[in-house]
Order: structure tokens, then C-alpha cells, then sequence
């Protein structure tokens, strides 16, 4: 499965948004027109589409409706027209949710987090990827910017703990039930231990961490400002 499809005629935003997201940690395909995109979502699994309005041929409004006769997918439609009669054409025509142009690559990015939790939410094996770092429960693989990090089981459980709950603060004794087990009986500091472990592996700078953060006094983050 291809985490999104962008569907957009400008090659040059095309792909400064590809590259983005993918430097984010997802996987991309960009087609030029709906013809293409279309045909690329009869033969494939995305778990979301990134659709331009004006598109040569058939529009962005008329791809959504196709679209949404036979496929579920999250679709968030982004054009230059932001007015409120554009956008509710949008949400008509089936789109999840609307950005208009230019748009803030972050908020880009948060929108299309949001939808993909939201549409379906994320099951047990469902591929995390955040700020370059992609976990897959199924192969067991860990990778940053496309290098993959080889973890041992704790660690690897570790991290998809603090993945599936972005941004939130957890205590230490949350993560040590959450991985080692409430009647473990392991010292509740191998959390900090395999926290280090982690960090070394995965931060660029270790002593001054950016995806694994402190919370004074509580526990650990993972992501958020």
C-alpha cells in the first residue's frame, strides 16, 4: 500500500509536495491528470489522495465524484479557489476535507495526518510514519529517511507505543505496562535505559533529542513542539 497519490498538473508543485512528504516519512505517487489517477486507483491501495481542482481535461470535482462511486479513500482537495462556494462544491462532490492554495506544507501535513487517523483509524498493523520515521508492525522494520534502524524487540515496542500516541505525554509507568507488563518483573527504570538505546539509534544528535522528547518529571513524547 502507497500511503498517498497526488493528483496535480503543476510539476513543479508536484513534486516540492512530493518531496516533502516523503522527507515526512510517507510514501508518494504523483500523477499529471484524473485519467492517470484514476487508473493508478483501480490497480492500487492508497490510504489517501491529494487532489488539485483545476486539472487539464476532467476537473478535480468531477475526478472526487468518479472517485467516490466505487472507492472510500480520504480525499483532500486543494485549489487556488478558496472561496465558500468552491469549497462546499468540494465537500459535495465527496472530498474529506479542502485546502486552499498556497497553503503552510505543516498544515498540509497535519490535515493529512488527521484524515488518515480519522478514515478508518489505525489498526494494530497499520504502518506508523512521522517526522521521517516509518514503522511497519507486520515486516517488523523500522526506517529514517529511508535508512532502515535495526531495533531489538523492547525498543521496537517502545517506539511504536510513543508513535501511536504522537504528541501525547506518557509517563514512564504507562510505557513500562504498555511494553513490558503490568506482573513483569523487570525494574521499571529499563524504560529510561531502552529510551537511551532508542535515541542513539534513531536522533541525530542524542544529547539533545527532536523526536524522542522529556517531559519534566512525567515520562516521554514523542513528536509535538
Amino acid at each position: 500500500m502507497t500511503d498517498i497519490l497526488i493528483i496535480e498538473d503543476d510539476p513543479e508543485l508536484g513534486t516540492l509536495v512530493r518531496d516533502f512528504l516523503v522527507k515526512e516519512g510517507f510514501t508518494v505517487k504523483l500523477c499529471p491528470d484524473a485519467e492517470k489517477g484514476i487508473s493508478l486507483l483501480s490497480g492500487e491501495e492508497f490510504r489517501l489522495v491529494l487532489l488539485d481542482v483545476m486539472l487539464p481535461g476532467k476537473n478535480g470535482y468531477d475526478t472526487c465524484a468518479q472517485l467516490r462511486a466505487g472507492n472510500d479513500v480520504p480525499v483532500l482537495m486543494m485549489s487556488a479557489r478558496d472561496d465558500e462556494q468552491s469549497m462546499l462544491e468540494g465537500f459535495e462532490t465527496g472530498a474529506d476535507d479542502y485546502i486552499g492554495k498556497p497553503f503552510s506544507v505543516a498544515v498540509l501535513t497535519a490535515k493529512i495526518r488527521a484524515l488518515m487517523k480519522r478514515k478508518g483509524g489505525r489498526t494494530e498493523n497499520s504502518v506508523i510514519s512521522s517526522h521521517g520515521v516509518v514503522l511497519d508492525p507486520i515486516s517488523r522494520t523500522v526506517t529514517r529517511d529511508g535508512s532502515e534502524i535495526r531495533l531489538n524487540v523492547k525498543e521496537f515496542a517502545l517506539l511504536k507505543c510513543l508513535m501511536e500516541h504522537e504528541g501525547e505525554a506518557m509517563t514512564k509507568d504507562a510505557l513500562f505496562d504498555e511494553v513490558w507488563g503490568r506482573d513483569c518483573f523487570t525494574e521499571p527504570a529499563t524504560v529510561s535505559v531502552h529510551i537511551r538505546w532508542l535515541r542513539e539509534k534513531l536522533e541525530t544528535d542524542p544529547t539533545s533529542p527532536e523526536l524522542i522528547r522529556t517531559v519534566y518529571k512525567l515520562g516521554y513524547r514523542f513528536g509535538g513542539d
